[in-house]
């Protein structure tokens, strides 16, 4: 089994505590989002697993733990987003410095190939346009060259439920956001790719997409998957057949996987999180944590 911790909210940043509570105790509850009547419990026994995936903007809070994991006979790799967006879209995160000093240091003790940076997702505006992306990419990647070997890029997804963030977002900085990937704005993605591409020539890094329908394999960018079957059998030394998962979006290659924690927890506070409704959903459900219980909330 393949624990995903966790596409629904940062644990690592957040929810250290509970998460080594889980660990200690062999087990965690988790709810059916579509259906809370529907709790499932799940096994966290090193037997029963066969690798961790930490999804984090900041694993600083669970850096301490890391050697415990370890000793209990755990495997893990970390899916790390590292973005330098202003404050009106990630307000909740140290410093970028900050964060790519925690990169190298978790590199180091882990391994370039069990690191993986995300710039994700990339979001076009009248305040962060091509330039502004090409610009960060290219600073990142000289900071973090040799401590990573892939790149994960993806686009901003304009669901329904972050349109009203987003709207606000527009009204209130008097800006524009849009669409890169919508075919209107063939020449900035052609400009963007290419720069992307080049960064990552010079910085020997892999770059694939996550859950994306277009295709960038021109640009020498493939569609890749973050519950990634390959890396995964690489890292644990398993020719162990793991299984697209069909629960996930049609776009999204992941292999099967159980997410741990619950949506609308993240307190990181990112405008353009798919993951939170809002900041009162959050608040709620954060009063309602307990680090001692099966279930995050």
């Amino acid at each position: 089994m393949i624990i995903s911790a966790s596409r629904r909210t940062d644990i690592p940043a957040c929810y250290p505590e509970w998460f080594m509570n889980r660990i200690r105790e062999g087990f965690f509850h988790t709810t059916n989002p579509f259906n809370p009547k529907q709790v499932s419990c799940r096994s966290l026994l090193p037997t029963d697993v066969d690798i961790i995936v930490f999804w984090t903007k900041n694993p600083k809070p669970l850096v301490p733990y890391l050697p415990e994991l370890d000793q209990r006979g755990y495997r893990y790799y970390f899916q790390y987003t590292l973005n330098d967006y202003p404050s009106w879209l990630e307000p909740g995160l140290p410093p970028v410095n900050e964060r790519i000093e925690a990169f190298v240091h978790l590199s180091n003790a882990l391994g370039p190939e069990r690191v993986i940076w995300r710039y994700d997702p990339i979001i076009l505006s009248t305040e962060t346009p091509v330039d502004y992306h090409i610009e960060r990419i290219g600073c990142i990647a000289e900071h973090i060259r040799g401590y990573t070997e892939r790149l994960t890029i993806s686009f901003l997804d304009f669901y329904s439920k972050i349109k009203g963030r987003i709207q606000k977002t527009e009204r209130d900085r008097q800006i524009r956001l849009w669409d890169l990937v919508d075919g209107h704005h063939g020449d900035d993605l052609d400009r963007l790719c290419r720069a992307i591409s080049e960064i990552s020539c010079q910085n020997r890094l892999e770059v694939v997409t996550c859950c994306e329908k277009v295709d960038l394999g021109r640009y020498g960018i493939r569609h890749g998957s973050c519950i990634d079957a390959r890396l995964i059998k690489r890292l644990i030394g398993t020719d162990k057949d793991f299984t697209k998962d069909p629960g996930q979006r049609s776009d999204c290659l992941c292999a099967i996987s159980v997410d741990m924690g619950a949506y609308n927890t993240c307190r990181n506070g990112c405008t353009y999180c798919y993951a939170n409704l809002g900041e009162k959903a959050v608040a709620r459900n954060v009063s309602r944590h307990l680090a001692s219980s099966p279930s995050l909330l």
